[in-house]
């Protein structure tokens, strides 16, 4: 499932009230839509010899591609659900899953789909018993474990696909991120100490004085600090979202991976982990509603790069696409419908009601609505 975020899956947005897109992402967006009804006029041979291999698909590895993509969507909804009881919050699971799918196809199908899809997640979540602040906390670290696990795999990635390839222009960055994150664990263990604290306070501090972004950002993050305090259980608990993060996207590349044995298409194992998480790094951009073109541009591209035929690297990324975006909206969208009209009619169920009582003296009762 791709994250939105929780939301396309992919990249989290913080809580609040939806900004809608500018003039700017409408001409992009215009631009990107054009180019590409260019390039498919171009590729009409290769577009029908996709449109072939999909049309010839095996039923076995449909099964499995939909069996793998479903498993990882129960585990992005897993990351906050766990998160939830962790603070203390009653949710089942069907429920999470189907909160998460709901925000998933509002990310996906509308412009500017991941802020709205963050802001109705949150005022869902803060209206069904979770609360402001366990709301923001469980939103935002959702999305902070579902980044670092997609770093996680595309530095994976870059290990397994070797010296060749277009990975050789992305070690440098991926290294430089890796020795920052390297720093800033060794940073935190360090700051256990308290001289280490004071050094650290003195420096902070004296950057604040000459910057006011450090200490905008030093607001920031304790506000984030506050919100996180919500759901703070012992370290290695942390380590089961952590898991069920990282699972999210290795069985949704499993899905690929899946969809192209059902095509009879060559599986090019060395490069799938890179190209896969490389182009959800690109879907972050957030051009197109869903990351339409963008992420078949970016996949089909990189998957010729390491092997397979053009018509057969179009037709794997449309398959895929098929499973994990088009296939979800119609059921995301259906979740929406369902839990909106849930929450209306408990409010409906909530509001006072007036009865005339003893010479037309009204008194006011309200039937409690589910929490």
């Amino acid at each position: 499932m791709t994250q939105s975020g929780p939301g396309p899956r992919r990249a989290s947005v913080a809580p609040g009230a939806a900004a809608r897109p500018g003039w700017v992402w409408w001409l992009c967006t215009g631009l990107i839509l054009v180019a590409a009804g260019v390039v498919a006029l171009s590729r009409r041979h290769e577009l029908g010899e996709a449109y072939h291999l999909i049309a010839r698909v095996h039923l076995p590895g449909l099964v499995v591609a939909v069996a793998l993509e479903t498993l990882s969507v129960l585990c992005f909804a897993a990351v906050p659900h766990w998160l939830l009881q962790t603070g203390g919050s009653r949710w089942s699971m069907r429920r999470m899953a189907c909160t998460t799918m709901a925000g998933n196809a509002m990310a996906g199908a509308l412009p500017g789909g991941a802020a709205f899809s963050a802001a109705w997640m949150f005022r869902y979540l803060s209206r069904r018993g979770a609360g402001h602040a366990r709301a923001a906390a469980v939103l935002v670290t959702a999305g902070a474990l579902s980044a670092l696990s997609l770093f996680l795999l595309l530095v994976t990635g870059v290990l397994l696909a070797g010296p060749s390839g277009p990975d050789v222009f992305v070690r440098p960055v991926v290294g430089a991120l890796v020795v920052a994150l390297a720093v800033g664990l060794v940073i935190l263990g360090l700051s256990r100490f308290s001289g280490i604290r004071r050094v650290l306070r003195r420096a902070w501090t004296y950057t604040g004085r000459r910057s006011r972004r450090v200490l905008n950002a030093e607001d920031a993050l304790v506000r984030l600090t506050e919100q996180v305090r919500e759901v703070q259980p012992r370290l290695l608990p942390w380590l089961r979202p952590f898991a069920f993060a990282v699972l999210n996207w290795v069985l949704d590349a499993a899905c690929l991976a899946a969809g192209m044995w059902a095509l009879g298409i060559g599986v090019p194992w060395h490069g799938l982990l890179f190209a896969y998480a490389l182009t959800q790094v690109a879907s972050t951009l957030r051009l197109t509603p869903g990351n339409l073109v963008i992420t078949e541009a970016t996949l089909s591209v990189l998957l010729a790069v390491y092997g397979l035929q053009p018509g057969q690297a179009i037709a794997a990324t449309f398959f895929y696409r098929i499973i994990s975006y088009w296939a979800l909206q119609p059921v995301g969208w259906t979740c929406w419908i369902g839990l909106t009209l849930e929450v209306s009619l408990g409010d409906r169920r909530g509001r006072p009601r007036a009865r005339r009582l003893h010479g037309g003296a009204a008194v006011f009762t309200r039937r409690a609505g589910r929490p």
